[in-house]
Protein backbone atom coordinates (compact mmCIF):
# COMPACT_ATOMS: atom_id res chain seq x y z
CA UNK A 1 0.00 0.00 0.00
CA UNK A 2 1.37 3.71 -1.01
CA UNK A 3 2.81 5.75 2.04
CA UNK A 4 1.15 8.55 0.94
CA UNK A 5 -1.93 9.10 -1.54
CA UNK A 6 -1.90 12.73 -3.19
CA UNK A 7 -5.94 13.90 -3.71
CA UNK A 8 -5.42 16.76 -6.25
CA UNK A 9 -8.64 19.18 -7.07
CA UNK A 10 -9.04 20.55 -10.59
CA UNK A 11 -10.68 23.96 -10.67
CA UNK A 12 -11.32 26.56 -13.10
CA UNK A 13 -7.89 26.48 -14.99
CA UNK A 14 -7.21 22.58 -14.53
CA UNK A 15 -3.82 21.74 -13.21
CA UNK A 16 -2.37 25.21 -14.72
CA UNK A 17 -4.39 26.93 -11.65
CA UNK A 18 -2.87 24.67 -9.32
CA UNK A 19 0.20 24.55 -6.77
CA UNK A 20 3.60 23.92 -6.62
CA UNK A 21 2.86 21.06 -4.61
CA UNK A 22 -0.12 19.83 -6.09
CA UNK A 23 1.72 20.03 -9.80
CA UNK A 24 4.45 18.00 -7.97
CA UNK A 25 2.32 15.21 -6.56
CA UNK A 26 1.02 14.43 -10.36
CA UNK A 27 4.98 14.70 -11.91
CA UNK A 28 5.93 12.22 -8.85
CA UNK A 29 2.94 9.94 -9.33
CA UNK A 30 3.75 6.44 -10.69
CA UNK A 31 0.16 6.12 -10.54
CA UNK A 32 -3.17 8.90 -11.18
CA UNK A 33 -6.05 8.00 -10.84
CA UNK A 34 -9.07 9.72 -11.73
CA UNK A 35 -12.48 10.58 -14.19
CA UNK A 36 -11.67 10.12 -17.80
CA UNK A 37 -12.45 13.86 -18.25
CA UNK A 38 -9.67 14.80 -15.38
CA UNK A 39 -7.54 12.11 -16.96
CA UNK A 40 -7.85 13.82 -20.59
CA UNK A 41 -7.30 17.46 -19.09
CA UNK A 42 -3.70 15.91 -17.94
CA UNK A 43 -2.56 15.86 -21.34
CA UNK A 44 0.86 15.47 -21.61
CA UNK A 45 1.68 15.81 -17.74
CA UNK A 46 -0.13 11.58 -17.46
CA UNK A 47 2.25 10.39 -20.62
CA UNK A 48 3.88 7.38 -19.64
CA UNK A 49 2.03 7.69 -16.62
CA UNK A 50 0.03 5.01 -15.33
CA UNK A 51 -3.72 5.95 -15.01
CA UNK A 52 -6.91 4.35 -13.98
CA UNK A 53 -9.96 5.99 -14.54
CA UNK A 54 -12.69 6.64 -11.76
CA UNK A 55 -16.15 4.78 -12.75
CA UNK A 56 -18.86 3.61 -10.61
CA UNK A 57 -16.89 0.80 -9.50
CA UNK A 58 -14.86 1.99 -6.81
CA UNK A 59 -13.66 -0.50 -4.74
CA UNK A 60 -12.22 -1.50 -8.30
CA UNK A 61 -9.91 1.74 -8.24
CA UNK A 62 -9.30 1.04 -4.55
CA UNK A 63 -7.86 -2.28 -5.25
CA UNK A 64 -5.72 -0.53 -7.92
CA UNK A 65 -4.11 1.87 -5.66
CA UNK A 66 -3.78 -0.51 -2.36
CA UNK A 67 -1.69 -2.77 -4.96
CA UNK A 68 0.31 0.24 -5.69
CA UNK A 69 3.47 0.51 -3.88
CA UNK A 70 4.22 3.83 -6.00
CA UNK A 71 3.44 7.33 -5.20
CA UNK A 72 -0.30 7.63 -6.24
CA UNK A 73 -2.55 10.70 -7.27
CA UNK A 74 -6.23 10.82 -7.24
CA UNK A 75 -7.63 13.66 -9.43
CA UNK A 76 -11.11 15.18 -8.58
CA UNK A 77 -13.08 18.03 -9.48
CA UNK A 78 -12.83 21.07 -6.87
CA UNK A 79 -12.66 20.88 -3.47
CA UNK A 80 -12.42 16.68 -2.80
CA UNK A 81 -13.33 16.97 0.60
CA UNK A 82 -16.37 18.27 0.45
CA UNK A 83 -18.94 15.52 -0.37
CA UNK A 84 -16.16 13.75 -2.48
CA UNK A 85 -13.52 10.89 -2.64
CA UNK A 86 -11.75 12.15 0.12
CA UNK A 87 -13.68 10.16 2.37
CA UNK A 88 -14.24 6.93 0.89
CA UNK A 89 -9.97 7.31 0.68
CA UNK A 90 -9.78 8.14 4.18
CA UNK A 91 -11.96 5.09 5.53
CA UNK A 92 -10.22 2.70 3.22
CA UNK A 93 -6.60 3.98 3.74
CA UNK A 94 -6.92 6.29 7.10
CA UNK A 95 -6.94 10.34 7.07
CA UNK A 96 -2.84 10.15 7.98
CA UNK A 97 -1.94 8.63 4.58
CA UNK A 98 -3.53 11.44 2.22
CA UNK A 99 -2.14 14.41 1.09
CA UNK A 100 -5.09 16.89 0.15
CA UNK A 101 -5.10 19.63 -2.39
CA UNK A 102 -8.27 21.42 -2.89
CA UNK A 103 -9.29 23.66 -5.32
CA UNK A 104 -12.98 25.70 -5.20
CA UNK A 105 -16.09 23.63 -4.93
CA UNK A 106 -18.55 23.59 -6.94
CA UNK A 107 -21.01 25.11 -4.46
CA UNK A 108 -18.22 27.80 -3.43
CA UNK A 109 -18.23 28.96 -7.28
CA UNK A 110 -22.18 28.95 -7.47
CA UNK A 111 -21.97 31.20 -4.50
CA UNK A 112 -19.27 33.50 -6.08
CA UNK A 113 -21.02 33.75 -9.62
CA UNK A 114 -24.06 35.14 -8.02
CA UNK A 115 -21.96 37.66 -5.68
CA UNK A 116 -23.39 36.29 -2.22
CA UNK A 117 -21.77 34.83 1.06
CA UNK A 118 -22.51 31.54 1.67
CA UNK A 119 -21.52 31.01 5.66
CA UNK A 120 -24.92 30.52 6.66
CA UNK A 121 -26.04 28.37 4.03
CA UNK A 122 -27.05 24.38 4.16
CA UNK A 123 -25.65 22.22 1.91
CA UNK A 124 -27.99 19.07 0.73
CA UNK A 125 -26.36 16.42 -1.68
CA UNK A 126 -29.01 13.98 -3.50
CA UNK A 127 -26.06 11.72 -4.68
CA UNK A 128 -27.26 8.30 -3.43
CA UNK A 129 -30.21 9.43 -1.40
CA UNK A 130 -33.97 9.31 -1.82
CA UNK A 131 -34.42 12.52 -3.56
CA UNK A 132 -37.42 13.39 -1.31
CA UNK A 133 -35.73 13.10 1.54
CA UNK A 134 -32.59 15.93 0.11
CA UNK A 135 -36.03 18.16 -1.03
CA UNK A 136 -37.25 17.25 2.74
CA UNK A 137 -33.76 18.73 4.17
CA UNK A 138 -33.66 21.47 2.06
CA UNK A 139 -37.56 22.89 2.57
CA UNK A 140 -36.34 23.28 5.85
CA UNK A 141 -34.09 26.58 5.19
CA UNK A 142 -33.78 29.65 3.69
CA UNK A 143 -30.64 29.30 2.03
CA UNK A 144 -29.74 26.49 0.66
CA UNK A 145 -27.14 24.45 -1.83
CA UNK A 146 -28.20 21.12 -3.36
CA UNK A 147 -26.09 18.65 -5.61
CA UNK A 148 -28.17 17.26 -8.12
CA UNK A 149 -27.60 14.35 -10.01
CA UNK A 150 -28.44 12.44 -13.21
CA UNK A 151 -30.99 10.68 -11.37
CA UNK A 152 -32.11 13.22 -9.24
CA UNK A 153 -31.74 16.15 -11.91
CA UNK A 154 -32.71 20.07 -10.96
CA UNK A 155 -36.14 19.28 -12.19
CA UNK A 156 -36.78 16.37 -10.02
CA UNK A 157 -35.63 18.87 -7.35
CA UNK A 158 -38.26 21.31 -8.41
CA UNK A 159 -41.45 18.74 -8.09
CA UNK A 160 -40.23 17.13 -4.79
CA UNK A 161 -40.15 20.81 -3.26
CA UNK A 162 -43.96 21.63 -4.83
CA UNK A 163 -45.36 18.16 -3.23
CA UNK A 164 -44.05 19.15 -0.24
CA UNK A 165 -45.78 22.55 -0.52
CA UNK A 166 -43.20 24.45 -0.87
CA UNK A 167 -43.51 27.90 -3.45
CA UNK A 168 -41.86 30.79 -2.07
CA UNK A 169 -38.09 29.73 -3.37
CA UNK A 170 -36.41 31.52 -5.78
CA UNK A 171 -33.74 28.63 -7.21
CA UNK A 172 -30.46 29.38 -9.34
CA UNK A 173 -29.36 26.48 -11.60
CA UNK A 174 -25.72 26.77 -12.28
CA UNK A 175 -24.63 23.85 -14.18
CA UNK A 176 -20.81 23.21 -14.83
CA UNK A 177 -18.97 25.31 -12.86
CA UNK A 178 -15.39 25.86 -13.68
CA UNK A 179 -16.16 24.61 -16.99
CA UNK A 180 -16.24 26.12 -20.48
CA UNK A 181 -19.88 25.53 -20.37
CA UNK A 182 -20.93 27.21 -17.29
CA UNK A 183 -24.18 28.31 -17.23
CA UNK A 184 -26.32 30.23 -14.28
CA UNK A 185 -30.32 30.61 -14.90
CA UNK A 186 -32.74 31.76 -11.98
CA UNK A 187 -36.17 31.00 -12.01
CA UNK A 188 -39.13 29.93 -9.54
CA UNK A 189 -39.60 26.60 -8.51
CA UNK A 190 -42.47 26.63 -11.03
CA UNK A 191 -40.04 26.87 -14.00
CA UNK A 192 -37.37 24.94 -12.08
CA UNK A 193 -40.20 21.61 -12.17
CA UNK A 194 -41.18 22.55 -15.80
CA UNK A 195 -37.33 22.61 -17.09
CA UNK A 196 -34.73 20.33 -18.35
CA UNK A 197 -31.38 21.30 -16.83
CA UNK A 198 -28.23 19.76 -16.97
CA UNK A 199 -27.89 17.32 -14.03
CA UNK A 200 -24.13 18.63 -13.32
CA UNK A 201 -25.76 21.58 -11.90
CA UNK A 202 -25.63 23.19 -8.15
CA UNK A 203 -29.19 24.57 -7.08
CA UNK A 204 -29.35 27.08 -5.12
CA UNK A 205 -32.26 27.62 -3.50
CA UNK A 206 -33.46 31.39 -1.75
CA UNK A 207 -36.39 31.88 0.46
CA UNK A 208 -38.99 34.71 -0.79
CA UNK A 209 -39.86 37.50 1.37
CA UNK A 210 -42.60 37.11 3.44
CA UNK A 211 -44.63 34.09 5.61
CA UNK A 212 -42.66 30.99 4.81
CA UNK A 213 -45.04 28.15 3.11
CA UNK A 214 -42.54 25.42 4.42
CA UNK A 215 -43.98 22.62 5.63
CA UNK A 216 -44.26 22.91 9.87
CA UNK A 217 -41.89 21.09 11.79
CA UNK A 218 -44.51 18.33 13.76
CA UNK A 219 -43.74 15.18 15.96
CA UNK A 220 -46.35 12.43 17.16
CA UNK A 221 -48.82 12.87 13.75
CA UNK A 222 -52.35 11.77 14.02
CA UNK A 223 -52.57 8.06 13.96
CA UNK A 224 -54.71 8.75 10.54
CA UNK A 225 -51.62 10.00 8.86
CA UNK A 226 -50.62 6.22 9.10
CA UNK A 227 -52.06 2.70 7.10
CA UNK A 228 -52.75 0.37 10.51
CA UNK A 229 -53.64 -3.03 11.09
CA UNK A 230 -56.42 -3.17 13.87
CA UNK A 231 -54.88 -0.58 16.09
CA UNK A 232 -51.36 -1.83 15.76
CA UNK A 233 -49.93 1.69 16.18
CA UNK A 234 -47.76 3.33 18.74
CA UNK A 235 -50.09 5.88 19.66
CA UNK A 236 -49.72 9.60 18.68
CA UNK A 237 -49.23 11.04 21.89
CA UNK A 238 -46.93 8.23 23.06
CA UNK A 239 -44.97 8.25 20.06
CA UNK A 240 -44.26 11.58 20.84
CA UNK A 241 -42.77 10.90 24.12
CA UNK A 242 -40.89 8.40 22.56
CA UNK A 243 -39.70 10.22 19.50
CA UNK A 244 -38.48 13.51 22.59
CA UNK A 245 -36.68 10.23 24.68
CA UNK A 246 -34.71 8.80 21.59
CA UNK A 247 -32.78 12.60 20.63
CA UNK A 248 -32.19 11.94 17.59
CA UNK A 249 -29.03 12.97 16.38
CA UNK A 250 -28.53 14.42 12.77
CA UNK A 251 -26.72 11.63 11.34
CA UNK A 252 -26.37 8.23 11.69
CA UNK A 253 -28.33 5.08 11.92
CA UNK A 254 -31.66 3.94 13.79
CA UNK A 255 -33.49 0.53 14.48
CA UNK A 256 -37.14 0.55 14.78
CA UNK A 257 -37.73 -3.24 16.04
CA UNK A 258 -41.25 -4.70 15.91
CA UNK A 259 -42.40 -1.70 13.68
CA UNK A 260 -45.92 -2.34 12.66
CA UNK A 261 -47.00 0.60 10.84
CA UNK A 262 -43.90 1.99 10.89
CA UNK A 263 -44.92 5.44 11.91
CA UNK A 264 -41.72 5.50 14.67
CA UNK A 265 -39.45 4.87 11.75
CA UNK A 266 -41.12 6.91 9.10
CA UNK A 267 -41.45 10.40 12.22
CA UNK A 268 -37.04 9.67 12.80
CA UNK A 269 -37.36 10.02 9.11
CA UNK A 270 -39.09 13.43 8.98
CA UNK A 271 -37.45 14.92 11.78
CA UNK A 272 -33.66 13.95 10.60
CA UNK A 273 -33.57 13.11 6.78
CA UNK A 274 -29.94 12.44 7.42
CA UNK A 275 -30.22 9.27 9.37
CA UNK A 276 -30.81 6.00 7.95
CA UNK A 277 -33.90 4.26 9.47
CA UNK A 278 -34.05 0.53 9.19
CA UNK A 279 -37.64 -0.80 10.01
CA UNK A 280 -37.77 -4.26 11.59
CA UNK A 281 -41.04 -6.92 10.86
CA UNK A 282 -42.22 -10.23 11.14
CA UNK A 283 -45.61 -9.69 9.29
CA UNK A 284 -44.82 -9.81 5.66
CA UNK A 285 -48.32 -7.41 5.18
CA UNK A 286 -47.32 -4.74 7.74
CA UNK A 287 -44.03 -4.92 5.97
CA UNK A 288 -46.03 -3.60 3.25
CA UNK A 289 -47.89 -1.52 5.13
CA UNK A 290 -44.26 0.52 6.61
CA UNK A 291 -43.22 0.75 2.68
CA UNK A 292 -46.49 2.43 1.57
CA UNK A 293 -46.44 5.01 4.36
CA UNK A 294 -42.75 5.72 4.40
CA UNK A 295 -44.07 6.71 0.55
CA UNK A 296 -47.26 8.52 1.35
CA UNK A 297 -44.60 10.23 3.50
CA UNK A 298 -41.67 11.18 1.32
CA UNK A 299 -39.30 9.34 3.21
CA UNK A 300 -36.45 6.91 3.05
CA UNK A 301 -37.41 3.65 5.74
CA UNK A 302 -35.51 0.52 4.76
CA UNK A 303 -38.07 -2.74 5.83
CA UNK A 304 -35.85 -5.94 7.07
CA UNK A 305 -38.39 -7.94 7.18
CA UNK A 306 -37.82 -11.16 9.76
CA UNK A 307 -38.27 -11.89 13.53
CA UNK A 308 -36.39 -10.05 16.13
CA UNK A 309 -33.50 -10.87 17.67
CA UNK A 310 -32.52 -12.77 14.37
CA UNK A 311 -33.79 -10.36 12.16
CA UNK A 312 -31.12 -8.15 13.30
CA UNK A 313 -28.16 -10.26 12.52
CA UNK A 314 -25.84 -8.31 10.05
CA UNK A 315 -27.79 -5.14 10.47
CA UNK A 316 -25.31 -1.58 10.74
CA UNK A 317 -25.25 -0.60 14.20
CA UNK A 318 -27.61 1.46 15.48
CA UNK A 319 -27.08 4.92 17.58
CA UNK A 320 -30.47 4.91 17.98
CA UNK A 321 -32.78 2.18 18.79
CA UNK A 322 -36.85 1.93 19.38
CA UNK A 323 -38.39 -1.08 20.45
CA UNK A 324 -42.39 -1.26 19.85
CA UNK A 325 -42.58 -5.22 20.11
CA UNK A 326 -40.74 -8.21 21.59
CA UNK A 327 -39.57 -9.50 24.84
CA UNK A 328 -36.35 -9.60 26.66
CA UNK A 329 -34.62 -11.54 24.54
CA UNK A 330 -34.63 -8.16 21.48
CA UNK A 331 -33.70 -5.63 24.25
CA UNK A 332 -30.87 -8.04 25.29
CA UNK A 333 -29.28 -8.33 21.42
CA UNK A 334 -30.25 -4.56 20.82
CA UNK A 335 -28.15 -3.54 23.78
CA UNK A 336 -25.20 -5.97 22.43
CA UNK A 337 -25.71 -3.80 19.19
CA UNK A 338 -25.74 -0.11 20.42
CA UNK A 339 -23.25 1.77 19.40
CA UNK A 340 -21.48 3.55 22.32
CA UNK A 341 -23.12 6.44 23.21
CA UNK A 342 -26.33 5.40 21.67
CA UNK A 343 -30.25 5.10 23.51
CA UNK A 344 -32.61 3.08 23.24
CA UNK A 345 -36.72 3.92 23.58
CA UNK A 346 -39.02 0.85 24.49
CA UNK A 347 -42.87 0.79 25.10
CA UNK A 348 -44.77 -1.55 26.86
CA UNK A 349 -48.66 -2.31 28.12
CA UNK A 350 -47.76 -4.88 30.38
CA UNK A 351 -46.42 -3.98 34.24
CA UNK A 352 -44.16 -6.80 34.52
CA UNK A 353 -42.39 -6.51 31.33
CA UNK A 354 -41.94 -2.67 31.54
CA UNK A 355 -40.38 -2.90 34.90
CA UNK A 356 -37.69 -5.65 33.74
CA UNK A 357 -36.73 -3.37 30.88
CA UNK A 358 -36.34 -0.33 33.25
CA UNK A 359 -34.21 -2.40 35.25
CA UNK A 360 -31.62 -2.85 32.13
CA UNK A 361 -32.26 0.40 30.73
CA UNK A 362 -32.40 2.68 33.58
CA UNK A 363 -35.42 5.27 33.39
CA UNK A 364 -39.52 5.08 33.07
CA UNK A 365 -42.57 6.60 32.65
CA UNK A 366 -46.17 5.81 32.51
CA UNK A 367 -47.65 7.64 29.54
CA UNK A 368 -51.57 8.10 30.22
CA UNK A 369 -53.36 9.39 27.65
CA UNK A 370 -57.77 10.54 28.16
CA UNK A 371 -59.29 11.49 24.96
CA UNK A 372 -61.87 14.30 24.65
CA UNK A 373 -65.23 12.59 23.57
CA UNK A 374 -68.50 14.39 22.31
CA UNK A 375 -71.58 14.07 24.17
CA UNK A 376 -75.16 14.32 22.71
CA UNK A 377 -75.55 17.45 24.98
CA UNK A 378 -72.71 18.84 23.21
CA UNK A 379 -70.57 18.98 26.33
CA UNK A 380 -66.95 17.24 26.47
CA UNK A 381 -66.03 14.19 28.55
CA UNK A 382 -62.99 12.31 28.81
CA UNK A 383 -62.47 8.91 27.66
CA UNK A 384 -59.12 6.89 29.46
CA UNK A 385 -56.97 4.86 26.96
CA UNK A 386 -54.87 1.95 28.57
CA UNK A 387 -51.42 3.61 30.38
CA UNK A 388 -48.28 2.51 28.07
CA UNK A 389 -44.63 2.48 29.62
CA UNK A 390 -41.88 4.23 28.19
CA UNK A 391 -38.41 2.89 29.04
CA UNK A 392 -35.39 4.57 27.61
CA UNK A 393 -31.68 4.53 28.63
CA UNK A 394 -28.92 3.39 29.14
CA UNK A 395 -28.93 5.19 32.63
CA UNK A 396 -26.65 4.34 35.65
CA UNK A 397 -30.10 3.89 37.29
CA UNK A 398 -33.79 4.61 38.17
CA UNK A 399 -34.40 7.89 40.07
CA UNK A 400 -34.64 7.38 43.54
CA UNK A 401 -36.85 8.95 46.12
CA UNK A 402 -34.89 11.30 48.34
CA UNK A 403 -34.01 9.78 51.32
CA UNK A 404 -35.36 11.19 54.93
Amino acid sequence: MPDRIAVVGLGVEGLCGAGAEARHAVDRAALVVGGRRHLTALGALAAGVRTVPLTGDLGAALDEIQAEPGPVCVLASGDPGFFGIVRPLAERFGAASLEVHPAPSSVALAFARLGMAWDDAAVVSAHGRPLMAAARAAASHPKVAVLVSPESPPEALGGALLELGVTDRRAAVCARMGDAGERVDIVDLAGLAAGRWDPLSVVILLAEPGPPSTPALAWGLPDGSFDHRGGMITGAEVRAVALGKLALPPRGVVWDVGAGSGSVAIECARLCPGLRVLAVEEEGDDAGRISRNADRHGVAVEVIGGRAPAALAGLPDPDRVFVGGGGHAVLSAVLDHLRPGGRVVATYAAVDRAVGAADRLGAMVQVGVSRARRLPDGGLRLAAENPVFVVWGPREELDREPTT
